[in-house]
């Protein structure tokens, strides 16, 4: 037991150690970088859409085919293959490792198993040449999870899990609660007055997007119908068919591009 227990805590050090090397953090900076590339194009995606000239998807994997498209777009989707990859080994070391709070922790995990998720799509892309749609992948699993037994308590708790994540996120731009991720003593009066008004509207916009997504999937769990969860692309065109119409729709996209630099901030001034 003393044997097994003592290589235990030398694995924890070791992936601690490593999690914390000064290369890791470098390539999890590069990783912050290129999720607020993947923000810009949604964002330019969605502004295509609301008026009436988009051709992708308006969803992470839309912006990552977007990108491999582009001259040297193969050399760029690597360079985020990297970049996730520490983002992910990053969030799941502070999960574990942390020694933060239950919701920190459970925030650290889901976000690792996002940049896991963004990571296995850019790979697919690079091997395939497109990622599978979003919207109907969400149908897909949303299907599957509607059969077992109990299903539509499992998908209707989904949906509120996914309305609460956009309450969060809306009040964490409101409150400004997303200062505490950064390192404000190394940042100017002027950046920390813009990373403000971008986080602000960044973290609003994407409130509104997931919390707009949990009613769909509260939805699908009521009617028992799946054709009503859909991902990102279909949530953002969604906000086109409301009493706004497409101005909505362009007002949400320029939150996810304000978002996106926020994010490049946030890759030289985040705390790791």
């Amino acid at each position: 037991m003393t044997t097994a227990g003592s290589a235990g805590r030398e694995a924890r050090q070791a992936a601690r150690k490593v999690a914390g090397s000064p290369v890791v953090n470098r390539l999890a900076r590069v990783g912050l970088a290129c999720r607020g590339v993947l923000y810009a194009l949604i964002g330019v995606l969605a502004v295509q859409i609301a008026l009436g000239d988009g051709g992708q998807e308006a969803d992470k994997g839309g912006a990552i085919t977007t990108l491999a498209a582009l001259p040297f777009g193969a050399v760029l989707l690597w360079i985020m293959v990297v970049g996730f990859a520490a983002l992910a080994l990053w969030q799941a070391t502070e999960a574990v490792f942390g020694g933060r709070e239950a919701l920190q922790r459970a925030e650290s995990v889901a976000r690792a198993v996002v940049y896991v998720l963004i990571f296995i799509t850019l790979l697919t892309v690079l091997s395939a040449g497109r990622a599978a749609s979003e919207d109907e992948k969400s149908r897909d699993v949303t299907g599957k999870l509607l059969d077992l037994p109990g299903g539509q308590l499992i998908v209707g708790a989904i949906g509120l899990g996914l309305l609460a994540l956009g309450v969060y996120w809306v009040r964490q731009g409101i409150t400004r609660k997303f200062r505490e991720e950064l390192n404000l003593g190394q940042m100017s009066a002027r950046a920390r007055t813009w990373m403000e008004r971008l986080g602000v509207a960044g973290y609003v916009a994407r409130g509104l997007i997931a919390g707009l997504a949990g009613i769909f999937v509260v939805q699908a769990a009521i009617t028992y119908d799946p054709g009503k969860a859909g991902g990102i692309d279909a949530t953002l065109r969604a906000f086109a068919d409301t009493p706004a119409g497409p101005w909505l729709l362009v007002l949400v996209a320029a939150g996810l591009v304000l978002f996106a630099g926020y994010c490049f901030g946030e890759a030289r001034w985040r705390r790791t």
